[in-house]
């Protein structure tokens, strides 16, 4: 039995909680996996997954086994790394996650650029609105729109983001520019996704939350369509800034309501720590946060 193999699947299956799903992410039959599971607990000689219907989960000598495994994989992981030079020089993979919309707005073109100074480092970019599990979809750095939650990650703020209302000139032109959160009832607005009855935005007016009612004549399933809608004077819309900013910097768009805007939402990068911290890492982290620093102080 090769046992560092035996340790990946194991962990995989924790990390997962299920066969199917560890032989997914290891890209093995099912019937391997669940063979090498059955091979290791026999060479042990005990239990290491209580096993249900829906999830594996791990006895107490399973717990205490899989922190050992995971100690000496990572071991091996360093070892190998040290020798391909992956802690001297910025070289090898690296797999990026942030929302979809910041993603393709910012991050995308700032990757390019990243590849162009460091043309040995290899990305994979998942640009997804889902919180993704950085361990099991082996994601090395993730890009969080919002507050995080208490956790191990380690995390470098890189600016955030407003959540505006924007119209076009000629829009405001024809119909006025409001400037009192109650002005809305006389506007039309473009929802996304919202099926509530009335529809409603929410503000903040002083130190105090305000929900204000708002006659929605367009919904749309993307912000992306909202912004479209905008430009072409269908009514205000309520997005990220981002995502209306090249609009608004072609003059296609203007901000209203300024003064009730919620608080920004931070954006942080978080990463899992690792020391030594492979110089691939550094190299992303030192290049790309102050340039998306940058665009998100623009937008």
């Amino acid at each position: 039995m090769d046992r560092l193999e035996a340790m990946s699947v194991i962990i995989a299956v924790t990390e997962t909680g299920s066969i199917s799903a560890a032989s997914r992410r290891l890209n093995s039959p099912v019937a391997t996996v669940s063979r090498k599971v059955a091979e290791l607990e026999a060479r042990l000689k005990t239990q290491l997954f209580q096993r249900s219907s829906r999830r594996m989960t791990l006895t107490a000598a399973g717990r205490s086994y899989i922190d050992a495994c995971k100690r000496i994989i990572e071991q091996v992981d360093n070892a190998e790394r040290e020798v391909s030079g992956e802690y001297r020089i910025p070289r090898g993979q690296m797999a990026v996650t942030a929302p979809w919309g910041l993603g393709h707005t910012h991050l995308l073109p700032l990757a390019i650029e990243f590849q162009e100074a460091y043309p040995d480092i290899s990305l994979r970019l998942l640009l997804t609105d889902r919180v993704v599990n950085t361990t099991s979809e082996s994601i090395d750095i993730a890009i969080r729109v919002g507050v995080l939650p208490d956790s191990s990650m380690m995390a470098m703020c890189v600016g955030s983001i407003r959540t505006v209302v924007c119209a076009s000139p000629a829009y405001l032109e024809t119909r006025g520019r409001p400037e009192q959160l109650g002005d809305l009832a006389t506007h039309d607005c473009i929802t996304i996704d919202d099926h509530a009855i009335p529809a409603v935005w929410r503000f903040v007016r002083g130190s105090r939350a305000r929900i204000e009612p708002i006659r929605s004549r367009l919904c749309v399933n993307t912000s992306e369509a909202a912004v479209l809608a905008a430009i072409a004077g269908a009514g205000l819309a309520r997005v990220m800034s981002y995502k209306m900013d090249a609009a608004k910097c072609a003059g296609q768009l203007a901000i209203v309501l300024e003064d009730f805007e919620p608080e920004p939402l931070p954006v942080h990068i978080v990463y899992a720590p690792r020391k030594p911290v492979p110089v691939k890492l550094r190299a992303f982290l030192d290049w790309m946060a102050p340039r998306l620093k940058a665009r998100l102080t623009l937008a």
